[in-house]
């Protein structure tokens, strides 16, 4: 039967097919190809970018599944001390957790390592330089908290001469420490970074890079709220199974330049300190 036989189509490379009645198959030799059959459809080849974007996901879950490798153990000790001191830098995050709670309001159960003392300080300083430590109730029971039992009442009397009426009333505040109606006061620290500048397993010397919003907000305020930026030297006691404040001290900067950003309306800064809450601050 040749190619132009009535009932002819191609089917593969090497075959004819007529109809039900007739039909004659033809072998060619390995690897020639049947000019009359008909040309066949190339296979799809993947576009480059398929292929690239291909690639990508799954370095990138290649990556994820390398890094959560390291996060499941919650482990501390000395593998959490080799990473805070590791290649990361001075100031990387270890992603230890920083206390085992918290009481009144206050983080406690701080780990007895060195990055358990920076995890501490840095949590005292937003406490000492906050809002609560200018009201007198809360203050009371803030200083048992945080300084060690021989060293509270010292600091006790310290703070209440310190935060007194008169100093209240220059930064538009009552005796009780709280705003006029209308006003909002603000007082919140923010620390930067810590490093620790002695240290043992019974004391720490921790000094603590913060930066941080203080004043009045609202319309009329003698106070209005401006940025800081100062650094606290902290020294601790381990008594008592945690890390506490046996004195500290404050001074300016380091201060970068300030930006040209234009200042938020006092309503705005009020809403922010009301909406957004602070944190447990970590090594």
């Amino acid at each position: 039967m040749s190619p132009g036989d009535d009932g002819y189509s191609g089917h593969g490379s090497g075959g004819y097919e007529a109809d039900d009645r007739h039909m004659t198959r033809t072998r060619l030799p390995e690897g020639e190809v049947d000019p009359y059959a008909p040309p066949r459809r190339g296979g799809v080849r993947p576009s480059r970018n398929l292929i690239t974007v291909v690639a990508v996901v799954v370095l990138l879950i290649a990556a994820i599944a390398f890094a959560n490798r390291g996060g499941g153990g919650g482990s501390s000790g000395d593998g959490a001390e080799e990473t805070a001191q590791g290649a990361g830098g001075a100031t990387a995050p270890s992603g230890v957790k920083p206390v085992e709670g918290k009481a009144g309001g206050i983080p406690g159960g701080f780990a007895r390592t060195e990055q358990g003392a920076q995890s501490a300080a840095a949590n005292f300083a937003t406490i000492l330089v906050s809002s609560d430590i200018l009201k007198p109730n809360r203050r009371h029971e803030i200083v048992p908290r945080v300084f060690t039992a021989e060293k509270a009442p010292e600091f006790q009397s310290q703070l209440d001469a310190a935060y007194s009426k008169d100093f209240l009333s220059k930064l538009g505040l009552n005796e009780n420490g709280e705003a006029a109606k209308g006003k909002t006061y603000v007082s919140r620290t923010v620390p930067v970074g810590t490093k620790t500048t002695e240290y043992s397993d019974s004391s720490a010397s921790v000094d603590v890079w913060c930066t941080g919003v203080f004043g009045t907000a609202g319309v009329g305020s003698t106070s209005p709220v401006a940025n800081d930026w100062f650094t606290m030297t902290i020294k601790l006691r381990w008594t008592g199974g945690d890390w506490k404040v046996e004195g500290f001290s404050q001074k300016n900067g380091p201060a970068p330049v300030n930006s040209d950003r234009a200042a938020s309306s006092a309503d705005d800064i009020s809403k922010a300190v009301e909406q957004y809450g602070g944190f447990t601050y970590a090594r």
